[in-house]
């Protein structure tokens, strides 16, 4: 991951992606952005993209700073970059964890940066979290990993589908209430 400062300082980091077509930039929640490079693509490439886009980079960089600002304090982005590694060493071994509790196997997990889910599961058995998980309480956490690992059994919302959550995690109505009552504070 190669990394370069534009002005105004903005952490910019340059993905290569086997299945990317074109060049992309994304302004993350924490101010950094995100460069993706198509397999075929040149560093030399991204960094002329990067710069041609700052004018809508800085726009989006607004953005950030006018919803933080909305939110209220939130994190600073190096207690963003802590949480993040938190999560990357602690979701995946708790998820892993609940999954033989409950007799399942997971294909695999990842860690992301989600803005609208806490978390989400493939057809094919991937489960991805969103980093902040870590920013919850325990069994809160736990209710939205058991939730996901749910969908391993029934991809769907149904009734069948709560009950098996009912029965796995007995406070999930209350983690449910738990995360609508706290969502906008941990964005």
């Amino acid at each position: 991951m190669t990394q370069i400062a534009l002005p105004l300082d903005p952490q910019v980091d340059f993905i290569r992606h086997p299945r990317a077509r074109r060049y992309v930039v994304r302004v993350r929640p924490d101010g950094s952005v995100r460069v993706t490079m198509p397999r075929w693509g040149s560093k030399r490439d991204a960094e002329a993209f990067a710069r041609e886009s700052r004018h809508w980079i800085d726009k989006q960089l607004s953005r950030v700073v006018a919803e933080r600002r909305a939110a209220g304090a939130g994190p600073s982005p190096a207690e963003i970059r802590r949480h993040r590694r938190v999560a990357d060493e602690t979701l995946p071994p708790r998820l892993y964890e609940l999954a033989a509790r409950v007799g399942l196997k997971v294909a695999g997990v990842s860690i992301r940066d989600q803005r609208w889910r806490w978390g989400s599961c493939s057809p094919n058995g991937r489960i991805s979290l969103n980093w902040r998980l870590v920013r919850m309480p325990d069994w809160v956490r736990d209710y939205v990993i058991i939730h996901e690992l749910m969908h391993l059994k029934r991809m769907d919302h149904s009734r069948a589908f709560w009950k098996l959550v009912a029965d796995a995690c007995p406070r999930y109505e209350e983690a449910r209430r738990w995360l609508r009552q706290h969502q906008a504070g941990l964005a």
